[in-house]
């Protein structure tokens, strides 16, 4: 054998030893960096200024309740490192806007390098940007406060949603007018929708499913988002003698429709909000003129539920106000803290798993997600009375019927 061949041979001889050495060191020392592990990272994108900001920070107040409860037991046993680890979370303002949304998680995986993410707010402008994003890093998104066949369209993998099935939301106004005398039902009511894709599917559930009940809407029409001057088509809801009003936009846009419709002196029974009707700043805005209005709702510290009527009186106790969504998001917090422990594991696609293959409790009640990702609750309506949203819907659980309000004269 000649000189080179020996040369070789004791170098692939050196470094196979190396090789077999440093897989030896990295085995042993494996449980020891995983010992060293000190907490659990949980992001989250809301929107804490902007359009969306009175929701975002019903939200912002439920995930750091969550956060504070779970870390007051010890935190969350993961069987991968042996013990429990506290959970640490971290926010993102994306100031109600969809492309701000996509950038607040790209930094909360690319710099913050969280192990897993809490749903934003509001379908377009929250929550499926965030979750494309998440799909593309493969990071775990929990999600929720998205309409259901928009975000199945994506056939996301690394995602899952919590939320309520649209088309039983849609339904509410008109069983609650089924509920009431005859005479005393809406006769002439419109429908008033953002002009957003989100909004465009729930108008036209809005008005297949009335059709369903019996009833018909004199007046459809949509907002230009963002819009400040509704007095048009205020005027011309009264000229046609519109006695109700549907109406699904952003709480700021509702807020300043609800003054111009007072200015015009045009008042209606009936006044019903998805999504902008229902935060604590609605209130807070328009006091007594707010008095008898109806909103939506996730949640209701009324339900007769382990846990909601605690968690609605300690918001009550910081904030002097009641909230008809820190449950749902409390609940998407607890279901995630469930789940970690379940899998035993950081790895988001095993979370993910385990989400849903689980069975959960909850202050929203016990939660069982849906083989496509989907875990649907009951869509609330409440009712403004004196500062508080009075539970109508569902009535199994309502305490009270809906009231038909005065005119503003009267109020």
């Amino acid at each position: 054998m000649n000189t080179a061949c020996v040369h070789s041979c004791r170098w692939r001889y050196r470094l196979g030893f190396l090789f077999v050495l440093f897989a030896t060191l990295l085995l042993h020392c494996l449980p020891v960096w995983a010992a060293t592990r000190s907490e659990i990272l949980i992001g989250t994108q809301l929107p804490l200024t902007g359009v969306h900001s009175g929701e975002g920070q019903e939200q912002k107040w439920a995930y750091e309740e969550a956060v504070k409860d779970v870390n007051a037991k010890g935190g969350i046993f993961v069987k991968e490192y042996g013990r429990k680890l506290p959970v640490r979370l971290i926010i993102e303002d994306d100031e109600s806007n969809a492309g701000k949304s996509v950038l607040a998680v790209e930094h909360l995986i690319k710099f913050h390098k969280v192990d897993m993410l809490l749903s934003g707010f509001a379908e377009t402008d929250g929550v499926i940007p965030a979750c494309v994003t998440a799909e593309k890093y493969k990071k775990y998104y929990h999600a929720s406060i998205s309409w259901t066949p928009p975000w199945l369209k994506h056939n996301f993998k690394w995602s899952t949603l919590f939320f309520f099935d649209v088309e039983q939301g849609a339904a509410v106004p008109f069983q609650l007018w089924d509920s009431m005398p005859k005479d005393k039902r809406p006769k002439k009511p419109a429908l008033v929708i953002e002009d957003v894709a989100d909004g465009r599917t729930l108008a036209s559930l809005f008005q297949s499913v009335s059709r369903k009940y019996g009833y018909n809407f004199a007046l459809f029409e949509t907002l230009p988002k963002g819009s400040r001057d509704y007095s048009a088509l205020i005027l011309k809801a009264k000229s046609l003698g519109v006695d109700a009003i549907l109406i699904y936009s952003s709480e700021t846009d509702c807020i300043a429709f609800i003054r111009q419709m007072k200015k015009n002196d045009f008042s209606v029974g009936y006044f019903h909000g998805w999504k902008g009707t229902w935060s604590g700043k609605f209130w807070k805005e328009l006091g007594k003129d707010a008095q008898y209005i109806l909103c939506d709702g996730f949640w209701s510290m009324d339900f007769p539920l382990s846990g909601a009527r605690e968690l609605g009186e300690r918001y009550q106790k910081q904030f002097g106000e009641s909230s008809v969504s820190i449950g749902c998001t409390y609940a998407l917090a607890q279901i995630l803290w469930q789940a970690i422990e379940k899998a035993g594991t950081l790895d988001g696609k095993k979370v993910r798993n385990a989400v849903l293959t689980n069975r959960f409790d909850t202050v929203m009640g016990p939660v069982k997600y849906q083989p496509n990702g989907v875990a649907i609750f009951v869509s609330t309506a409440n009712q403004w009375i004196d500062g508080k949203q009075e539970l109508v819907y569902p009535f199994k659980w309502s305490r009270t019927s809906v009231k038909m309000a005065p005119p503003w004269k009267d109020r």
